[in-house]
């Protein structure tokens, strides 16, 4: 711009320090403008290389991923089937245990229930045995105590008749019970 500003301006006016300057002044921005244009082709030689090593590592990764990508898949489509059986057969096993589940609990609950009804028998039994032995020993007690009491009874009376035959009853008339005498009932010989 400076350059056409010149040339617009009267001929005489450029003195030749200026025009020196001017000189000056376009080689350095030619200068410049060549520095950075080799900078450029240096940043485009340098990018071509770096996307030639990028495009080379990707297709060595692609050439090296490609068959463990197919093996992959191959491998997933020959493992689907037997996935598809496992999960069936998962399913299925659920089931049947589910099913065994429910009647093994059937089966415990009809056993608590019989388990039930016998301890509850066997307790009838126990009670009633228990029961029956006490009203035996009872029967028993009271059948042997009333003929021991009869012949207690029938003991102390011929003692006391052998007393008062042999004249050990003296003491009794006089309303003193002999000492040790564990048959006086307090009354007089006349009434025995």
């Amino acid at each position: 711009m400076m350059i056409f500003g010149m040339w617009l301006e009267d001929p005489g006016s450029l003195s030749s320090g200026n025009s020196r300057l001017l000189m000056f002044f376009v080689a350095m921005v030619a200068i410049a403008m060549v520095a950075q244009a080799a900078v450029v082709i240096g940043a485009a030689i340098g990018a071509a290389k770096t996307r030639k090593q990028l495009l080379a590592m990707a297709e060595e990764l692609r050439a090296k991923a490609l068959p463990v990508i197919d093996g992959a898949q191959s491998m997933v489509q020959e493992l689907h089937p037997k996935f598809k059986v496992i999960t069936d057969n998962l399913v299925e096993t659920s089931h049947v245990v589910r099913a065994k589940a429910e009647d093994f609990d059937l089966t415990i609950s009809e056993v608590n229930q019989r388990a039930r009804a016998q301890t509850a028998r066997v307790d009838d039994m126990v009670s009633s045995v228990l029961d029956t032995t006490a009203g035996i020993a009872t029967g028993i007690q009271k059948t042997v105590q009333i003929p021991v009491r009869e012949f207690q009874g029938l003991v102390n009376g011929l003692k006391a008749g052998i007393d008062v035959l042999t004249g050990k009853n003296k003491g009794r008339r006089n309303g003193a019970a002999p000492s040790g005498s564990a048959y006086y009932t307090g009354e007089d010989e006349s009434e025995l």
